[in-house]
Order: structure tokens, then sequence, then C-alpha cells
């Protein structure tokens, strides 16, 4: 009895695809400093926010500066994910600037490969929360510079004195509308996030 091979050589067939990578981050910082945007901005599917409209209760608590014309705020997380490459797939996590939130980090956080910390450099009092979030939790992150209508109050470095962040900890400028930014940011997470990884297998 006669089989049927394949006519395709076995080193010629395409091997099996392999589902990317999934890996957890983080996109926190102070209320109004642009954590949905950012999501929003390189997710590739239709980001899950929880934004509320703020009410007249929110007055004296929920500050977004002088000159923001926001008038909704995340009350729970920003859900959004982008594929990097083949291998890997990224899933983004934004949580809720304000204190009364708090609670959540914890939960949002947990395997989480690292974080990009989301900072108006008009308003920097409002990322040491989450600045020091990150430095306690031991978590790699990105202070990342929101460049508000392409400028900043503070350059790069003053932000890094003004924070007194560790000489590890990657401050950049990135701007939350434009998706290859945004990219470009969450890359330099991943390759901390790579390093720290490294330093601990040895």
């Amino acid at each position: 009895m006669d089989y049927v091979r394949s006519a395709e050589p076995a080193a010629t067939r395409p091997a099996a695809t392999r589902a990317p990578v999934p890996v957890k981050i983080i996109v926190a910082g102070g209320f109004g400093v642009g954590k949905t945007t950012t999501v929003g901005s390189i997710s590739e599917i239709a980001p899950l926010t929880t934004e509320a409209e703020m009410t007249s209760a929110a007055i004296g608590i929920d500050d977004p500066g002088a000159t923001s014309t926001k008038s909704t705020t995340t009350v729970a997380m920003d859900f959004g994910c982008v594929t990097i490459d083949q291998s890997l797939k990224l899933y983004l996590f934004g949580t809720p600037g304000q204190d009364r939130f708090g609670f959540m980090w914890d939960d949002l956080v947990r395997g989480a490969l690292g974080a990009l910390v989301v900072v108006d450099s008009a308003r920097l009092d409002d990322c040491y929360p989450a600045v020091d979030y990150f430095e306690r939790a031991g978590l790699p992150f990105v202070v990342a510079v929101n460049t508000f209508n392409g400028r900043m109050a503070h350059n790069i470095d003053e932000v890094r004195w003004a924070l007194a962040v560790a000489e590890q900890v990657p401050v950049v400028s990135f701007d939350a509308r434009v998706r290859t930014s945004v990219r470009d940011a969450m890359l330099v997470v991943l390759e901390g996030a790579l390093q720290r990884a490294l330093r601990g297998a040895h």
C-alpha cells in the first residue's frame, strides 16, 4: 500500500509560530499628566478606559493645572496592548493619578516587568508619590517627561535633580500624543528591565 508523502521538504516547512511573550508594563504618574493619552496613543486595540466626568466635588482635590482643559479623570485604570515584534507583546496598565485611588496600585503592579512614570515638568511635585512607590517596590522604572505643546518647564537635568532619582534611572522626554514617541519611551523601560534581569542572573 502506497502512502502519500508531502512534496515539501521538511527543512522548508514553516515552523509552528509561537505566541508572543506577554509583558506587563505600568503607566503611572500624577493627575492630568497624560497617562490615558500615553496608553491610547500606542495601543493596537481600542483602549479600555475608566474615565469619568469631574464634578464640583473634586474642586480643590483634583487639580490638572491652570492651563489644562481636562474635564475627566481615571477612576480605576486604563488598559491597552501593543505588539513589539513576533516574540513580545506589551500589556499596558495605566494607574489612577489621585492619592485617594492609591490603594489600587498594589494590585495593578503585581506581575509587572517595569513602569513608565509620566511627568509634567511644570508640576513635578505631583510625580513624587509614583517615583517613591517604584523605588520602594524595587520595580525598574523610567521617568518620562511629557512635552506638552512641545515645551518643558525644566530640562532633563533639572528634572533629574529635582526628583533625586538614582543615576541608573533613565529620564527621557516624550510626547504622549505621538505613537512613535511613546514606543521609544516603552523600549527604554524594556531595556532597563532586561538589564535588571541580567544582573540578577549573575
